[in-house]
Order: C-alpha cells, then structure tokens, then sequence
C-alpha cells in the first residue's frame, strides 16, 4: 500500500453553529481545531480548516483560519468545492427543539459535499431531539453517505440507528471540548479543582461558578435558580461568580438573576468578563470551586479541569453528559429544592468533599478526555490512507 505521507496538506471546510459568539459552540470548534493540528501534526501532515461561519472576518481573526460566510451559497459552494472533504460538528446541530430550519441547513451542507464528491465525517455531535419525523430521512442519509460518523452519546445512537443508520458505523466519544486545553502559560498558575487565590485579611471565601440561560418564558426557572443560590450565600459566605457563555443573552440572565438574590449577608455576586476566546472561559471555570450550570459546556468546562458541579437540567443533554460521570442533576427547570441545592453545594465546597468529589469522577474524566482525541485520529488517518490508496 506504500507508506507514510509526509508533508502532505489537506483543506478541510468545518461545518456549525460558529461565528455566533456562543462560547460553548466556540469551544467545540477551538477543541476541534486544535485536535486536528495535533493529530495531523502525529501523523506527518498539515490540514489547513475553512471554517463556515456567520461572521468569517471575526472567525479568521479568532481562529487564525480561513473562514468563508455560511449563508451565502457562493462562498458555501467555492469553499467545499476547493476542498478535501467536509467535518459537520460538533454540538447539537441535528435537533429541531430550537427551530425547523437547523436540520435541513446543516443535513443540505452535508448533502452539497457529498454531490460534489467529498467525503464527510460527523464529529461528535449530540443528536436530537427531532420531533419531525420527516426529518428522519434527511439525517438518515447524509449519516448512510458519511466516511465517519460519531455521536457524544449512546442516546443519540441509539436515536440515529432507529432512524436506520447501522449502530455499528456509528462510534461514541466524548465532546470535544473535553480535550481542550488551558491558555498557553496558564497550566502553571491554574489549579484544577479549585480558584487558587486567597482573599485578603482572611480566609479564601469560594468561588462558585454560575451559568444560567433562559428557558422558560415565565422566567420561574431562574427565580428557583436565585433562591437556591441565596439559600447557600446566606449559609456561608461565597463568592457567586455568573459565567455568561453566550452574549449578550446570558449576561442579562445573570444580571437578572443577581437582582432576585436579595439579602445575602457576607457573600457576593458579580458577573465575569473572559471574552470572546474559550480558553479564558475554561481558565475562569478552573478558578471556581464548584459549578453550577445549566450550560451544557460550562459543565464540560467543568469536567475538563476537575472542578465538582451541580447542574440543572433543561435538556436530556445535561442529564446524558451527567450520566457520563456518574451524575445526576441537583433539579430542573420545572423543579429546585433550595436546602437540597445547598446542602449538596455546602458538601462539595468543604475540602474533603471536594476532594473525595474528584476522587470518585477522575477516572471517568481521564478517560473522556483521551476519547475526546479519536474522532481527528479517525479523519487524519482517512484522508492519509486516501492519498495512500491512489499512488
């Protein structure tokens, strides 16, 4: 068959929800753009990514990729037409809980690369839900013409093989995420599992994580949310730190969140500022001494650096990644006891519970985050055997 390929480059268009300033989708993408330079980088090639994204100027400036605008056809055709195949991923991009128009856009994507005689490759995406079951079929067959196909849960296989996918082209890993990495030169100063700095003239009050979003129109979700919260923060003091994944829309949740706090004696509340780059969010997430999300990567974050979480669920993604480390929700959208929030909170801020909180999860977090790496392995190598293949 020959051997090994060195000094050969690949253009690969990535397909999602970028561009939008999500710092939980922006994450997957850095994730996924860093495995690929470090698997390509194993493996003796380079790939160079052309990112499809709402904002390309912005996404080219962050990433230091080529980036081509995502809604206008002619830019969508000439970048996949120019390029070694297509990755769709990661994130919850086949779902139609959030509007009927994402899957047919990301399905047609898939579909264009596929007439055009690209292979492509599902990278770790969360399947569902899809309450349309016309829709079956679109996802159906661009997973049937996919060269590689993974899911970040056994949920959403299962899903894809009872739409008629074979389960056994079907691989799960983890998210993405799970294998980013800090800032560089930030290993040295952050402690996983814990905000290293001390308070002044005192004992280190802890610092808790907070990211909320809006769910429910009655916002009565995030009223139980500020009551749990006021419930520890009047028990001990904390420091209530609001971590906005997506902006604006967060930053005003957590404003308002804080404004239903009330009286909460020696503790404080403020809502933090990363920016636009994931792995400042990641390096805030591991100064935290616990988390408290709805965000589906704010607790991925959290997992990432060992940081104990609690987190409230208003999706079956929350549940099935909690599942994952052996989890469960402390409440839902629909239901949070205040003094069970507290009690459980009180249990992981204490040091030994802590302690014993990374003890028990390690060895399911080490693990995801080396899963984490397979889904570049699988496509660098795809695209090396091609090339292989055709001397």
């Amino acid at each position: 068959m020959g051997g090994p390929v060195y000094g050969q480059t690949f253009r690969l268009v990535v397909s999602g929800y970028y561009g939008f300033r999500n710092s939980g989708d922006e994450a997957v993408l850095k994730s996924i753009l860093f495995a690929l330079e470090l698997e390509a980088e194993r493996q003796g090639v380079r790939i160079e990514p052309v990112v499809l994204s709402i904002d390309p100027a912005w996404t080219a400036a962050m990433y230091g990729v080529e980036s081509a605008h995502r809604m206008r056809p002619m830019d969508v055709l000439r970048a996949i037409r120019g390029s070694d195949g297509l990755i769709s991923g990661g994130g919850s991009l086949l779902q139609d809980a959030t509007s009927a128009k994402t899957i047919p856009y990301y399905t047609g994507i898939l579909r264009l690369a596929q007439l055009l005689g690209k292979p492509t490759f599902i990278y770790s995406q969360g399947i569902g839900p899809v309450n349309r079951r016309w829709m079956n079929p679109l996802i159906r067959g661009v997973m049937k013409r996919s060269r590689y196909v993974s899911v970040r849960d056994a949920e959403s296989a299962a899903l894809l093989a009872r739409m008629g996918v074979d389960r056994g082209r079907i691989e799960v890993v983890p998210d993405p995420v799970m294998g980013l990495p800090l800032p560089e030169g930030a290993e040295a100063s952050a402690v996983a599992g814990g905000a290293p700095a001390a308070e002044p003239g005192g004992d280190r009050v802890p610092v808790v994580g907070v990211s909320l979003r809006g769910w429910r129109k009655d916002a009565s979700d995030l009223a139980r949310a500020a009551s749990a919260l006021a419930a520890l923060a009047r028990r001990r003091p904390v420091r209530l730190r609001f971590l906005p994944f997506h902006m604006p829309e967060d930053a005003a949740v957590s404003h308002a969140v804080m404004a239903r706090l009330g009286a909460i004696g020696a503790s404080t509340a403020e809502v933090a500022a990363p920016g636009d780059d994931p792995q400042q969010m990641l390096l805030e997430v591991s100064r935290c001494d616990l988390v408290f999300a709805m965000r589906l990567h704010a607790l991925i974050y959290a997992a990432n650096r060992q940081v104990p979480m609690l987190g409230l669920s208003y999706d079956p993604k929350i549940d099935r990644f909690l599942g994952r480390l052996g989890l469960t929700a402390i409440g839902t959208t629909e239901s949070l006891d205040d003094e069970a929030f507290a009690d459980a909170a009180e249990a992981l801020l204490d040091e030994a519970g802590a302690e014993a909180w990374r003890s028990r999860h390690r060895d399911a977090i080490l693990k995801l985050k080396d899963e984490a790496e397979r889904p570049a392995k699988q496509i660098v190598q795809y695209l090396r055997q091609k090339i292989v293949r055709s001397r």
